[in-house]
C-alpha cells in the first residue's frame, strides 16, 4: 500500500499525527462532527485502508461533517461519492494531488487526483519506486 502525508487543502498545515500510528505509520488526525458533537477522528495514511480511531460513536451510513484541527475549515469538497452520493472529503498530498474520501461512515471509496498528472507521477515514482539494482537489474 502506499502510504500518504496529507495536508488541508485551505491553510496547507499537515494533518499527519506522528504520536498516533495505524497500519504502522502515522496516522491522519482531523475534527469528525456527528449529531451536534466534535471529535477527534484519526485515519490510517495507508491509501487503500479503512481503518479510523474515532473519540465519537458514528453509526454506520451517517453523513459526518470534517474539519481541519488548524484552521477549522469544513473539508467538505463540492465533488459526491458516484458509490452513495455523499459529499466528498479532500485532502491535499504533499506529493502533489488530491486525496478524496467519502463523508459517509463506513462508504469506502476513496479517490486520488492529481492536477499535473506527469510531475505527480514523478514524484510518486522517485518515492516509492526501486532502484534497478533493488529489482534485480543493473
Amino acid at each position: 500500500m502506499i502510504h500518504l502525508k496529507l495536508k488541508c487543502h485551505h491553510c496547507g498545515e499537515s494533518l499527519m499525527d506522528p504520536d498516533f500510528e495505524i497500519d504502522d505509520h502515522p496516522s491522519v488526525r482531523i475534527i469528525v462532527a456527528s449529531n451536534g458533537e466534535k471529535g477527534i477522528l484519526r485515519l490510517s495514511s495507508l491509501y487503500g485502508s479503512h481503518k479510523k480511531d474515532s473519540e465519537l460513536d458514528v453509526q454506520e451510513g451517517e453523513i459526518v461533517r470534517i474539519f481541519c484541527p488548524h484552521c477549522n475549515v469544513d473539508m467538505k469538497s463540492s465533488r459526491f461519492c458516484y458509490e452513495c452520493k455523499a459529499p466528498m472529503i479532500t485532502f491535499e498530498s504533499l506529493l502533489g494531488g488530491y486525496i478524496r474520501v467519502c463523508s459517509r461512515w463506513g462508504c469506502k471509496k476513496q479517490l486520488a487526483e492529481f492536477e499535473n498528472l506527469e510531475t505527480e507521477l514523478r514524484a510518486f515514482h522517485a518515492k516509492y519506486s526501486l532502484s534497478p539494482q533493488g529489482r534485480g537489474e543493473k
